[in-house]
């Protein structure tokens, strides 16, 4: 027995895998992009799914497609959702625009198992049609960009989790670490105190804003474009069952989904995919900046700042022993990194489109459900395995902050700037705190020096005396 059929679209014939539910479309993008081995993300599949479970109930109840047909594709969608023909959605993720492969190997898919489900052969089309019933009343440009922003809505929820948790994390650490004073810096120079707390906190309060503006992003998704089918006009479309298919959509994922005003609009455009990307890469600035800092900060343990110690999650090296390294933290970084290299990628495939379709789809599909994906594990990770176990070297604090040059600027407005400048240097001179040298040169009195050198003084604004 051969092992493959013969299907034939109107270019040719094609050899398909007896035991492949795809198709002769399928089977030719397969042919054609053996590129990179990436297939597509599983969310972006069963949102395609979705649009085809949701098509075929509505296009069934206003009887456009029979009822016995409807009720296998109905089957058919379950079951590709419940993961059981994971396997059979192959097509490279560097493939022709739009994702017309990706449509058409939902379609064939969908078709050939629910043509076994009614007793048919794989590929016997007479039973189900992939374009003709699977793709009643859609185009390939108003089913991907509407798969590409259920995807990306549900995905942007899980993210938002991860980021509730992190920005908790810091939130907590910023109240436990209120009280701890440590130099401020600048330039990376010693600069005015700070308390441990007030950087935790304003790294908590950077994340809320990230949220702030996912969630916004996010919101835009939900205007869709299914019914716009081939160029925004609609034809080929039933009113009647775009209003079901979308409001079945709404309910498989739990959110209010609306059809775009201007249909022209949403399909030639990939802007508001590029906006939630945006606010992915200011998230993303933001985590390196934080995630560098700590590395900073618990540089050492001798020779560095180590203010703080990161949790050990592994050995730090080969050949050094006992060496302990901030992996969780170098994990950020570079997750950030491919975040922002993704984000480029997706700015320039939104430009990139022509005319009445962004034909550059895929890729942006890929990059910005895989920025979803990874940035919710490493926010998750982030903060499990590292912020919520930072340990603060508290007298190493204490002793760094007394003699930092940064709270010389305290004296500024008792013997003003020119003074208060010589007093630091000569205190750096002599290796001595600035505090011990206002002291030896009785420079303030007694209750001007205890305002001034007041710990939490150092670090709020703050009544002040006229200088005399």
């Amino acid at each position: 027995m051969e092992n493959y059929r013969v299907e034939r679209d109107y270019l040719g014939e094609v050899k398909v895998p007896y035991s492949a539910y795809w198709g002769v479309q399928t089977q030719r993008a397969m042919d054609n992009f053996p590129i990179s081995g990436l297939k597509p993300i599983k969310e972006y599949t069963y949102a395609i799914t979705m649009i085809k479970k949701a098509a075929a109930m509505a296009n069934s109840e206003i009887e456009l497609l029979d009822k016995k047909k409807a009720k296998a594709i109905i089957e058919a969608c379950d079951e590709i959702l419940k993961g059981k023909y994971d396997d059979q959605f192959l097509v490279d993720v560097y493939q022709a625009g739009e994702g017309t492969s990706n449509n058409m190997n939902a379609n064939e898919v969908i078709a050939n198992i629910a043509i076994e489900k009614l007793k048919g052969r794989k590929g016997d089309y007479s039973i189900i049609h992939p374009n003709d019933d699977v793709n009643m009343g859609q185009s390939s440009n108003d089913v991907i960009p509407t798969a590409i922003k259920i995807a990306a809505i549900e995905l942007s929820n899980n993210l938002v989790n991860a980021l509730k948790e992190l920005q908790t994390a810091f939130y907590k650490k910023s109240k436990e670490f209120d009280k701890i004073i440590k130099s401020g810096r600048t330039h990376l120079m010693d600069a005015a105190p700070i308390r441990l707390g007030q950087e935790f906190g304003a790294w908590s309060d950077l994340i809320k804003d990230s949220i702030l503006r996912i969630q916004t992003a996010k919101n835009e998704l939900k205007k869709i474009n299914l019914g716009a089918t081939a160029v925004g006009t609609g034809i080929n479309a039933d009113p009647r069952y775009t209003k079901k298919a979308i409001m079945y959509l709404g309910k498989f994922i739990n959110e209010k989904l609306v059809q775009a005003k201007d249909l022209p609009e949403v399909t030639e455009s990939s802007s508001d995919l590029f906006n939630l990307s945006s606010a992915l890469a200011v998230l993303s600035t933001d985590l390196i900046k934080i995630a560098n800092d700590l590395r900073l900060m618990n540089s050492g343990p001798i020779t560095g700042l180590a203010e703080i110690s990161l949790p050990a999650v592994q050995p730090g090296s080969s050949i050094m022993p006992g060496k302990v390294n901030p992996s969780i933290a170098e994990m950020v970084d570079m997750v950030c990194f491919r975040v922002l290299g993704d984000s480029h990628t997706i700015e320039l495939s939104t430009q990139a489109g022509q005319f009445e379709l962004n034909v550059m789809e895929p890729i942006i599909s890929y990059c910005l459900l895989h920025d979803l994906i990874i940035l919710s594990n490493t926010c998750k990770v982030f903060s499990e395995k590292a912020i919520n176990g930072i340990k603060v070297n508290k007298q190493h604090i204490a002793e760094m902050v007394e003699k930092t040059p940064g709270i010389g600027l305290a004296l500024n407005p008792y013997i003003g700037y020119e003074k208060a400048a010589e007093v630091v240097k000569e205190a750096v001179k002599m290796n001595k705190s600035i505090p011990q040298l206002v002291k030896e040169k009785k420079l303030l009195n007694e209750n001007d020096f205890k305002e001034v050198f007041n710990p939490f003084n150092l670090t709020r604004p703050r009544k002040l005396k006229k200088r005399k």
